[in-house]
């Protein structure tokens, strides 16, 4: 590997690097599993808002969803999966190493 590939950057994940959907992996980072209202009143999103960054992170494969059925309501619950948490660990990785390029303290 020369010097010039080894000082490139890691690629930023387009689909994490959406602020919406950053906070959600972020969120969901942080504990084992969270309901839709949970993550939604957390974050301040509208219904709307959120459902559809979670159908892109559920296509994606970075969450899984499942429903909890023993409520007089069902509830969607969502976890981030392991390729999900992989995803937002390198999103991370990556924001670092821009930060560290930058000369900005970390």
């Amino acid at each position: 590997m020369s010097i010039h590939e080894q000082s490139q950057p890691a690629q930023l994940d387009r689909l994490l690097h959406q602020p919406v959907r950053t906070r959600i992996a972020a969120y969901l980072a942080g504990r084992d599993e969270a309901s839709f209202t949970e993550i939604k009143k957390a974050l301040g999103l509208t219904d709307g808002n959120l459902e559809a960054h979670m159908k892109k992170l559920v296509a994606a494969e970075y969450i899984q969803p499942h429903k909890l059925d023993d409520s007089p309501r069902s509830q969607t619950i969502y976890a981030l999966t392991e390729t999900g948490r992989a995803a937002f660990r390198r999103y991370v990785e990556a924001l670092e190493q821009l930060i560290a390029l930058s000369g900005l303290p970390g």
